[in-house]
């Protein structure tokens, strides 16, 4: 899924994209086996299917559910559509961020994206997952992939203003910018705006209130050049409370299934 500056003095700075991009390798980075990764280390735990299907619904509104794409993990390829929708909104677990140039097994992140997001966004989560499924690419050749492609303009950013859905209960991400690899297990349900190439002189944007705004490519790139970013706003109490109270009997499956879904003392709750 990201530079999060969050939403008053009462959250701390956090990363959660996840999100920007992913990649195949066409024509710019070619791997040789001496660099491909010993065996172990770029793979990922499987989660039950059902699990992740309902976790990675859970990302969406519940009215948009029932028609949505789910994409689900397969570990030796990548990402595949389990069930094909009808509305045009994708839904996924991301488990790999390619700004940090590290492979890990105890990320998560409940990701949707409008049909406008699923056309110029998801591609790249599903490309890098690719990557790392095949076991011959290096995190910094990824990474050094999607930049790559971002300047020669393989990447696009969204046409249209849009929406990301990140509504899940729960998520395991980041919490600061990349090189900074402290990763939390926290309580955050927002939405997430398109706004490309923008940065907080352009928004006004601070630590210490109002919208946040995130952009991981802006800190890989350079200030501006970042074409997936996004203003972040938080799920208000009232509607965090039915979420949470909604995803109870997932959270406990989550913590069942691995403690790296027992939310930590210091996450942020709203």
């Amino acid at each position: 899924m990201a530079l999060l500056k969050v939403f008053g003095k009462k959250f701390a700075r956090l990363i959660i994209i996840p999100v920007l991009l992913h990649c195949c390798i066409v024509g710019l980075i070619i791997p040789s086996t001496s660099l491909a990764q010993k065996q172990g280390d770029w793979q990922l735990a499987k989660m039950p299917a059902d699990l992740e299907t309902e976790l990675a619904l859970t990302a969406l509104p519940p009215h948009l559910r029932a028609q949505a794409t789910v994409y689900l993990l397969d570990l030796a390829k990548g990402y595949y559509a389990t069930r094909q929708g009808s509305n045009g909104f994708v839904c996924f677990i991301s488990r790999t961020e390619w700004e940090w140039a590290e492979f890990r097994n105890d990320l998560a992140a409940p990701m949707a994206y409008d049909p406008e997001g699923a056309k110029t966004i998801f591609p790249v989560y599903k490309e890098v997952a690719e990557m790392r499924a095949s076991g011959k690419f290096t995190p910094l050749q990824i990474k050094d992939t999607i930049i790559n492609r971002i300047r020669n303009g393989f990447y696009k950013a969204p046409s249209k203003a849009g929406i990301s859905y990140m509504l899940a209960p729960i998520m395991r991400v980041y919490t600061g910018k990349p090189g900074d690899k402290t990763v939390m297990t926290m309580n955050m349900p927002h939405y997430m705006f398109y706004a490309p190439y923008i940065t907080d002189a352009d928004a006004g944007t601070t630590d210490l209130s109002g919208p946040a705004l995130i952009n991981s490519g802006n800190t890989v790139l350079g200030d501006g050049k970042g074409p997936h970013g996004y203003f972040i706003m938080a799920a208000n109490a009232d509607e965090s409370a039915k979420i949470l109270e909604a995803g109870k009997g997932l959270l406990k499956r989550l913590a069942d299934y691995s403690p790296y879904f027992k939310v930590d003392a210091a996450a942020m709750h709203h």
